[in-house]
């Protein structure tokens, strides 16, 4: 049976380094600042940003939070966005997405400033990540990589199979694997024998977003298994988009759903604002 890679435990002791580091940066005279903009009453939206505003209590790090009503317009929108851009104590800006169909998302990205971009999502940062210089680095594949380190997986040399093609899992996690000097196969929904491709994986990184579609007999022996979706099936159930207890039977490690990267991913926002401070802190 496969070892099981425990992302609450692993978020646990990064987010335990972080309070400390916050701590320190306090004797500086700079507390991390994170503003959340969420508009509309999106229920699952609404779930995340309490999340993350009681993450941000549990290690130190200032949390504001602006509540928009559905129908708020795109200029008021990027006007707050601009105002949080020029304030001092705050370091990192997140607008927690779907955004309202009346609002360009893709704009609203671009207008928050890439110093401030904690998410990782801003057109600069993603070009940073492409050559290999990151400013910032998206959460839940950055969570990705720290979870393989952590639990000793050295990418170097390995076949690593990504399914899913997405701005936010998909494309930065492949690109961040070929960084570790991973060779690399980006597959999505159409490729052609999925099968086939996932087989050759010594890595496989599941971002489809399809619950299950990832057999377990297509598990290599001794591959490790990255699940990062989140899918729910009937009125509570949550499953990955691999069959887990099938996988598991192949699989040298594995992350479970929920409990794996779903942790990960608010402690690497943390990360990336305290980075941003610290940052402000070097002038």
């Amino acid at each position: 049976m496969a070892k099981i890679i425990d992302g609450k435990a692993i978020a646990a002791k990064i987010r335990g380094e972080i309070a400390t580091e916050v701590t320190r940066l306090a004797t500086t005279g700079i507390t991390p600042g994170l503003a959340v903009v969420l508009v509309g009453e999106d229920p699952a939206s609404k779930v995340y940003v309490s999340m993350k505003e009681k993450a941000c209590q549990e290690v130190g790090i200032f949390s504001d939070e602006y509540k928009l009503h559905a129908e708020t317009g795109e200029t008021e929108l990027l006007a707050l966005i601009e105002r949080l851009n020029n304030d001092p104590k705050i370091h990192g800006i997140l607008v927690q997405l779907p955004l309202p169909k009346h609002i360009n998302e893709a704009k609203v990205l671009e207008t928050i400033s890439p110093s401030k971009d904690v998410d990782g999502f801003h057109p600069y940062n993603v070009g940073r990540l492409v050559i290999g210089k990151p400013l910032f680095q998206p959460c839940t594949p950055y969570g990705v990589m720290v979870m393989l380190k952590e639990f000793g997986i050295d990418l170097a040399g390995k076949e690593v199979v990504v399914v899913g093609r997405s701005n936010i899992v998909g494309k930065p996690v492949a690109l961040m694997c070929l960084q570790q000097h991973a060779t690399v196969t980006l597959c999505h929904s159409r490729t052609r024998d999925l099968s086939a491709k996932v087989r050759m994986a010594d890595v496989l990184i599941a971002a489809v977003g399809q619950p299950e579609m990832i057999k377990g007999e297509w598990i290599k022996e001794g591959a490790v298994v990255i699940d990062v979706g989140v899918n729910r099936v009937g009125d509570k159930k949550l499953v990955g988009d691999v069959e887990f207890a099938a996988a598991s039977l192949h699989a040298s490690a594995i992350t479970p759903v929920p409990g794996g990267v779903g942790p990960m991913t608010i402690t690497m926002l943390l990360h990336n604002t305290l980075e941003s401070a610290k940052r402000q802190a070097q002038g």
